[in-house]
């Protein structure tokens, strides 16, 4: 009887154990996560963006946005500027748990990716640019952002250079 208390014991302490283990390794992935979130953001409202190359599944599409300014801002919104045309938009960085790009093209090898997400309501060259984007690599004055279509498995890649 003593034997299967202690055995007893030792199971529930190892279950204990393992759990914690495992909570406190999620809550260090979503801590990290949280971090690269704030410093993309940061990184990105800190002046304005061109766009060096944007390749919509196979074709080059660089040219629509020559002489356009992106400007960032920290409250959510997004200006595109060429001097006398001003697109408005919106973007965010989020989190996401769940990865929709291959392991080749994150950020990193584990589930967790960052979203780097565009929105314009109009005209149709810049609704091009709307989507939940992955982010591939970035520096200080560079971001590659990646897109996988889930209809048809073609490849967006649009890449935002600092001016």
């Amino acid at each position: 009887m003593k034997k299967r208390i202690k055995y007893y014991w030792i199971v529930i302490s190892l279950l204990a154990l393992t759990s914690c283990t495992s909570d406190d390794s999620n809550s260090d992935m979503s801590a990290n996560l949280d971090a690269q979130v704030q410093e993309v953001e940061n990184l990105m409202t800190t002046g304005g963006w061109s766009i060096m190359s944007y390749i919509d599944s196979g074709v080059d599409e660089t040219d629509d946005f020559a002489g356009y300014t992106f400007t960032f801002n920290a409250d959510g919104s997004l200006l595109a500027d060429n001097g006398s045309n001003q697109i408005e938009g919106s973007w965010s960085v989020t989190g996401d748990d769940s990865s929709d790009s291959s392991s080749d093209d994150s950020m990193d090898d584990d589930s967790d990716d960052i979203d780097f997400n565009i929105f314009f309501a109009s005209p149709d060259r810049f609704t091009e640019l709307t989507d939940d984007w992955d982010i591939v690599s970035f520096t200080d004055n560079r971001i590659e952002l990646i897109d996988i279509s889930g209809g048809d498995g073609s490849t967006d890649r649009l890449i935002f250079v600092s001016n």
